[in-house]
C-alpha cells in the first residue's frame, strides 16, 4: 500500500481511514481526532499523504510524510 494517500472521511456518524485506491476503510472511530491520529500513522508509515476532510466532504487539511524532493516549509508544526 506504500505511496497511496490515506483520506480521513466521514463514515455516517463515524470517521473513517481509508486508503486511497481501496473500497474498505482500514479503521472506523468515533471523532474525526481519533482517526487523524490513526491515519497519520498509516501516512507516515507508508510515506504518503494524509488527507483530512470534512463532513461536507470538502478537504480541510493535508500533510505529507512522503519523499518529496522539494518539500515546502512546514508552517503548521
Amino acid at each position: 500500500m506504500s505511496n497511496q494517500n490515506v483520506h480521513v472521511v466521514p463514515d455516517g456518524k463515524r470517521w473513517a481511514v481509508k486508503p486511497e485506491g481501496q473500497a474498505s476503510a482500514a479503521s472506523s472511530h468515533l471523532t474525526q481526532h481519533a482517526a487523524e491520529e490513526a491515519g497519520r500513522r498509516l501516512a507516515r508509515n507508508n510515506q504518503s499523504e494524509l488527507v483530512i476532510h470534512r463532513r461536507n466532504g470538502t478537504i480541510r487539511d493535508k500533510d505529507s510524510f512522503g519523499g518529496d524532493p522539494y518539500p515546502p516549509r512546514d508552517v503548521k508544526h
